[in-house]
């Protein structure tokens, strides 16, 4: 086996690890971080439960090679949370507008939310839709996650 030693930020925190050179992103965030928002779905790139934000852009971390990750700053459904563990407003708003059926897909639809919301732009439904394809919700029907998003974006917009 074939190591090689990564040093990256994972939620704020700086870390060092020897990881294989063959390992997934995904099962280094589960395994060696304890990461479990990060979900194993289809593990080819196709569902997006494995999304997290790397250097502020989505990936599936399911088809990127954790020692790619060398250097990169890293974001999970955890760096979400408020210190006292309070829920963000995208997280929030996924509960308000029941956005959520089993959970599974959840962070990584949430992940997606945080990246779109970051760019403090306004987009329609229409778009909104577009930007959130890359995920695949087998429960809510994406009309409440789109909801979410679409509530989150104009409060943060001072939009009505």
């Amino acid at each position: 086996m074939q190591t090689k030693l990564i040093k990256c930020t994972i939620n704020g925190k700086e870390r060092e690890l020897m990881i294989d050179v063959r390992a997934s992103l995904t099962d280094a965030l589960r395994n060696d971080f304890r990461l479990t928002s990060v979900k194993k779905g289809c593990e080819v790139g196709e569902c997006g439960a494995c999304n997290v934000l790397i250097d502020g852009e989505c990936f599936n971390s399911c088809i990127y090679l954790a020692v790619w990750a060398d250097g990169k700053d890293i974001r999970t459904l955890e760096s979400l949370l408020g210190e006292g563990g309070e829920l963000s407003d995208i997280q929030q708003a996924f509960v308000d507008e029941a956005a959520i059926q089993c959970g599974f897909c959840t962070p990584g639809v949430i992940m997606t939310a945080v990246e779109i919301l970051d760019t403090k732009r306004l987009y329609t439904r229409d778009e909104l839709r577009k930007l959130l394809s890359g995920h695949l919700c087998r429960c809510t029907g994406y009309e409440n996650i789109i909801n979410a998003v679409e509530k989150v974006m104009k409060k943060r917009l001072g939009l009505p």
